[in-house]
């Protein structure tokens, strides 16, 4: 059941129907942003990780530098990495290039279902599972930019608060684990709004501090969870999807 990509493909269709209209938003945010359609697609292709690509464009269109921008986007997909470790250990024997692929097309709602899956995953089922994936957000993304040109220029600067809302689905879940978490992330904006209202640092490198030391408190406060506390969140995903 999870080892070909044809039951990667049924599993990854919904994935489809939710990431394509959050990639419509993001390219609206990309048009407003000054960017053009060639950039906005190759983007989506290359880099495929919907928060910190709002993220980048929100932060580009304040004038932020690219290191900025990079570093800030590196932060954001930390969690990733942990995505991939995770679901290392139920991939079956395979390849390094196979296991980059599979380790490129994680996000958020792939890791969920695929690590919800009883008994191991294949890379054929993986490939099945996220080409949907990624499809629906690179498709979505430049439909959103062409759909752009017939909104009014206020529709498509409001889009930006997809940013905020992505960020607080983010929140969400880990609050609904444990209500400290919401204490982490008062204190990352109450550092950040300091660093660039009150010392003026360029909102780029505000952010970067604010995640930085949030960061730090978050990982000297919270306990150790067992492995199994992935398994409940990604199922909790799932459940929320």
């Amino acid at each position: 059941m999870n080892r070909t990509f044809t039951s990667g493909l049924q599993a990854g269709i919904p994935i489809f129907i939710g990431y394509f209209p959050a990639a419509v938003a993001f390219g609206l945010v990309a048009r407003s942003a000054g960017l053009l359609l060639g950039d906005t697609v190759l983007f989506s292709m290359t880099t495929f990780a919907g928060a910190s690509q709002f993220f980048a464009v929100n932060l580009l269109r304040s004038g932020a530098l690219i290191i900025e921008i990079t570093i800030g986007v590196l932060l954001v997909n930390l969690r990733h990495v942990l995505f991939s470790a995770s679901l290392y250990q139920k991939l079956t024997p395979t390849g390094n290039l196979q296991k980059a692929a599979v380790a490129f097309g994680n996000t958020d709602e792939v890791f969920s279902v695929a690590s919800t899956r009883s008994g191991r995953v294949t890379p054929a089922f993986m490939a099945g599972l996220e080409i949907p994936a990624w499809s629906g957000w690179v498709s979505g993304s430049a439909v959103g930019f062409m759909v752009g040109s017939v909104l009014p220029p206020d529709v498509q600067i409001s889009v930006g608060i997809t940013l905020y809302a992505m960020f607080t689905t983010l929140l969400i879940q880990e609050v609904k684990r444990q209500y400290r978490y919401l204490g982490i992330a008062a204190l990352s904006g109450l550092i950040n709004t300091a660093a660039v209202a009150v010392l003026g640092i360029p909102p780029g490198w505000g952010f970067i501090l604010a995640i930085t030391l949030a960061g730090a408190v978050g990982a000297a406060v919270l306990p150790d969870e067992p492995e199994q506390a992935v398994h409940e969140t990604a199922e909790e995903h799932v459940h929320d999807a």
